[in-house]
């Protein structure tokens, strides 16, 4: 399926296997590194009282607690299937990180779903000229918010560009992407940018990951949730607005939009569409 898509081929590629009988830990990283998609989600059902369902996700190198676009397309499939039904507009997710909830809108291809992600807290905050950080901007004009590295399941420093074509048009150094990951114990940078008047989107965000293959996320819902709450902490969220949309991956050839809102306890859901592209069938003996 894709995440975070309004039409097939823009959102971030998820595999959902929902018949995991006889798949242990090996096997179903085994899957993970041959389906070759970002994540694989693996269902089972609930131990937890209250839970809906439980998953486990496996990028193709190892098994991840949490992340975004995962948790969104296998709740999609969990309502596609009819596996679960939300209880006052909730599903209940069981994972590593424990039990989350899922907001349940609309119906159709209209559908969104958005999880609550685990509350991020500030790390530490950059100087605009941290010399770990400026490499990666390549000489492109920052922002008014210095960079932070930000902890929210995973970590991600998040950096403000001057402008969103000033982000589109970056070019960013991929060895120093890997540093300031493996400096930092962080999955890289997340770059950000408002976005220009009457685009249909109110921020531009990159997500360069640097730790272990570098690549550049077509979407990912736990950097935007980190970089949601760095907004939070300063005031700054778009328009002052608690609910805003982000455009990420056309510079790698998707177009995904990533619905963000923010509760009034201050937790950030991370959410959007999901279109189902391929149903069938896995032959693993």
């Amino acid at each position: 399926m894709d995440v975070f898509a309004d039409r097939p081929g823009a959102g971030n590629p998820l595999v959902v296997i929902p018949d995991t009988d006889g798949l242990d830990a090996s096997r179903m990283q085994a899957i993970a590194r041959w389906t070759r998609r970002p994540e694989t989600t693996f269902l089972f059902p609930p131990t937890v009282e209250g839970a809906s369902y439980r998953v486990r996700m496996f990028s193709p190198e190892r098994e991840v607690p949490f992340a975004g676009h995962p948790s969104i397309g296998t709740a999609h499939a969990v309502l596609e299937l009819g596996l679960a039904a939300p209880v006052d507009g909730l599903l209940w997710q069981q994972g590593e990180t424990g039990v989350l909830p899922l907001a349940v809108r609309g119906e159709g291809p209209g559908r969104t779903i958005a999880v609550r992600v685990p509350r991020a807290r500030v790390v530490e905050v950059a100087d605009p000229g941290d010399a770990r950080i400026i490499p990666i901007l390549a000489g492109a004009p920052v922002g008014p918010l210095p960079p932070a590295l930000m902890d929210g399941g995973r970590r991600w420093w998040v950096a403000e560009l001057a402008s969103e074509a000033a982000l589109r048009g970056l070019q960013p150094d991929w060895d120093a992407v890997a540093a300031l990951a493996g400096s930092t114990g962080s999955m890289g940078l997340c770059a950000f940018a408002r976005a220009d008047a009457g685009q249909g989107h109110d921020l531009a965000v990159r997500a360069l990951v640097g730790a272990g293959p570098r690549f550049e996320d077509a979407a990912s819902g736990a950097a935007n949730a980190t970089l949601a709450a760095w907004l939070r902490h300063n005031d700054a969220v778009p328009g002052g607005r608690l609910e805003y949309v982000a455009s990420q991956g056309r510079e790698v050839g998707y177009d995904a939009r990533l619905h963000l809102r923010i509760d009034h306890d201050g937790d950030v859901w991370s959410g959007g569409q999901v279109r189902d592209i391929v149903r069938g069938t896995l032959d693993w003996d």
